[in-house]
């Protein structure tokens, strides 16, 4: 028995082995213990071989969870589709449009024109206003020199600063325009060109100077043009024969010639990274005009050319030591000044031109020879004295036409157009941008303000005597030029409204919204300042200045006239009698008591820079308007040379000769007794003195008409 008993023991082990583990062990709140008979809370489940179950428990959880997978393929293939179907589809519209941009750039394209090269470059003849002739231009030209008698660094110059790519893309330089995006976007502005030498002979050899999306587009089609027709030292043999140098130069054997009185074949280091360096600004770089500008730019050409391995350091660095200097001109009158700046008009308004042209100008002769006498010989006689090496002087009519222009001393000892191109402080000259601010924001001439001592932030801003005279009127302050009041001034009505009136009213250069501006610290050029006065001169309308009026071609066709503008009021006529009246009183009363101008109803301002580096007078009369500028081209100080002294003897000189024969008219909205000729409105209470501390505390701003124009055009700050 006990045998059979161990057997039967040891059956129901064995047995044991085959069921489930969780049927061996028992499930969780199994009782497994309890007695024979008693009944178990968990039901029967029939004992079933591992392996099986879990087969069976796999197979039963695959089907839903491959109809899952199922559908998300699905799905994802018909996204798939969909983005692969639109996708060529918008491949192919844009194919389509491609095409049709191609076609309707083609159809607008001019006619492919002979690259001959010129035998010799078109004169210019200039006109003055009675057919006079003023001067001739284009005549520094020289024939083709194929690229291979131009020492390697001639064109490897030009590679370097415009083009460093060029033997590598077809025409158009995806990289450099990408780079010339990202610097423009850095600097705010037209940083950098994108344009390939390809491009821009294209755009000399076919186009116009237009700056549109058009024009833009047919440059580049005619640039794989070229690429497709021309090998590479073919383009850059026509495009450095071609290329506009300056001063009437085209093509390296001219520049060559005009600047250095030598061929190009001869041309040494420093000279062809100075012609290089041309090529962006032919009218600022000339290095008769701006050698110092030449001689900057030439030391960027030759850093470009080190770094492309053209030259080695040591080469490079004899190049800086010995820099290129342009030979001076046979010595000739201001009317060459008068000459240059046509030259650089005329390029802008027609481009290219392949043809003998007549170009009208604005310039009376007579007024010129009287500019030019009432400069050069008050220079000569007081200048030495004074330490005046310098000074420019500009007159036009209220409207903008250019009578005159002297742009220096003496045309053969410099070329630089100080009239034009010289940035220069104008001192107490830029006062009538800050009271018109505030005329525009409700004050009146005889509006009161104290002047005294004041600190801004460590500045402390003086009177030219030091001396204070408490409690004046605007009338009074601008006349004796109290730099006080005009800073109290800029600070009650903010700095940044003070630029937005003088950029309003011609001024183009970079202002700097701060205390200083009211002491004309920023830089402005003769030729703004005294267009930004002709707008008080005509009654308060915007003011373009200009020189050129028609270009006419050999065969008499005329190429360019310039149209009759209508730019339209900015300054309210109320603002300009008031304005008027009180630059009046300083002919009157003020710091250009000395000028002499009998008859005539005249308004001024006079400037004097720091330490007596610059001098000016800007007046004007209903018929014309003048400034003058006198200093020193290296900024040193003059001997207390003073706005209301020679400048104002200049002024004098020049419009009493300018203005002889000529009935004398009214000033705008200035009566004969020389005040303003209707009732000045009650003056406005003084603010508290806390306010010259407070740049930002403003006026109730009512400025009419001119109000709304700053808010569209410059914005509310």
């Amino acid at each position: 028995m006990a045998w059979r008993e161990g057997r039967k023991r040891g059956g129901g082990a064995s047995d044991d082995l085959d069921l489930p583990l969780e049927d061996r062990t028992g499930a969780p709140g199994d009782d497994s213990s309890a007695a024979p008979g008693e009944p178990s809370e968990r039901p029967n489940k029939k004992p079933v071989k591992r392996g099986v179950t879990r087969r069976r428990r796999r197979s039963a959880d695959a089907a839903p969870r491959q109809s899952r997978k199922g559908k998300r393929t699905g799905r994802t293939r018909s996204m798939l589709g969909r983005a692969a179907y639109w996708g060529a589809v918008l491949a192919l519209w844009g194919l389509i449009g491609g095409i049709g941009a191609l076609v309707w750039i083609g159809i607008r394209l001019p006619p492919i024109q002979s690259l001959e090269i010129p035998k010799r470059p078109p004169s210019v003849l200039i006109l003055g206003v009675n057919g006079a002739t003023l001067a001739t231009r284009g005549d520094m030209g020289g024939a083709a020199v194929a690229i291979g008698e131009l020492p390697d660094y001639v064109p490897n110059a030009f590679i370097a600063i415009e083009d460093r790519r060029f033997y590598s893309h077809r025409g158009v330089d995806p990289f450099g325009i990408a780079r010339a995006l990202v610097a423009d976007i850095f600097h705010r502005g037209a940083a950098q060109g994108g344009s390939t030498i390809t491009q821009q002979l294209a755009k000399n050899l076919f186009l116009t100077q237009e700056r549109t999306v058009t024009r833009k587009l047919q440059e580049i089609v005619l640039a794989l043009w070229l690429e497709h027709k021309f090998s590479k030292t073919q383009i850059l043999e026509l495009y450095l024969n071609r290329v506009y140098f300056g001063a009437g130069a085209y093509g390296i054997e001219g520049a060559a010639q005009r600047y250095f009185g030598k061929s190009a074949r001869h041309l040494t280091l420093a000279e062809a990274a100075m012609l290089a360096g041309l090529v962006q600004a032919p009218s600022r770089l000339a290095p008769s005009r701006n050698p110092a500008g030449a001689e900057r730019r030439a030391a960027l050409v030759l850093a470009d050319m080190v770094e492309l391995k053209m030259i080695g350091p040591a080469g490079a660095k004899l190049a800086l030591a010995r820099p290129a200097h342009a030979i001076k001109p046979p010595a000739a009158g201001s009317v060459n000044y008068v000459a240059d700046w046509v030259m650089d008009a005329v390029n802008d308004l027609i481009g290219k031109f392949d043809q003998d042209i007549v170009v009208d100008t604005t310039i009376d002769p007579a007024l010129q020879a009287a500019a030019e006498h009432a400069l050069v010989d008050t220079l000569n006689a007081k200048g030495d004295k004074l330490n005046i090496g310098q000074g420019a002087l500009v007159a036009m009519t209220p409207d903008g036409v250019v009578r005159a222009l002297v742009g220096g001393r003496d045309y053969g000892d410099s070329q630089f157009d100080r009239a034009v191109d010289a940035k220069r402080q104008p001192g107490s000259a830029f006062k009538p941008f800050v009271y018109l601010t505030a005329l525009e924001h409700g004050l009146t001439p005889e509006t009161v303000r104290e002047d005294a001592p004041i600190v801004v932030k460590g500045w402390r801003p003086e009177n030219y005597e030091r001396q204070y005279l408490g409690a004046v009127t605007l009338r009074q302050a601008l006349a004796d030029s109290l730099n006080t009041v005009s800073v109290r001034l800029t600070l009650e009505f903010g700095p940044a409204a003070v630029v937005r009136t003088a950029y309003r009213l011609g001024i183009a250069s970079i202002l700097e919204p701060n205390a200083s501006i009211a002491l004309g610290t920023s830089e402005v050029s003769p030729l703004e300042l005294v267009s930004a006065y002709a707008t008080f001169a005509n009654g308060g309308l915007a003011v373009s200045p200009h020189i050129v009026e028609r270009i006419r071609g050999a065969d008499g066709k005329t190429l360019y006239g310039r149209a009759q503008q209508q730019l339209g009021r900015i300054v309210d006529a109320r603002y300009v009698g008031m304005m008027n009246s009180m630059l009046h009183e300083t002919l009157v009363s003020g710091t250009a008591r000395a000028a002499n101008l009998p008859g005539w109803q005249a308004a001024g301002k006079t400037g004097t820079s720091q330490d007596f580096r610059d001098a000016w007078f800007i007046g004007y009369t209903s018929r014309l308007v003048a400034g003058i500028w006198l200093g020193n081209d290296d900024n040193s100080p003059t001997k207390r040379a003073v706005g209301g002294g020679v400048p104002v003897e200049i002024w004098s000189r020049f419009m009493r000769a300018a203005l002889a024969g000529t009935a004398p008219t009214a000033l705008p909205a200035v009566g004969d007794n020389g005040w303003f000729n209707f009732p000045a409105p009650a003056a406005a209470p003084s603010p508290p003195a806390e306010v010259a501390s407070q740049p930002n505390n403003r006026s109730n701003d009512s400025g009419g008409i001119d109000s709304w124009l700053l808010d569209k055009l410059f914005g509310r700050r």
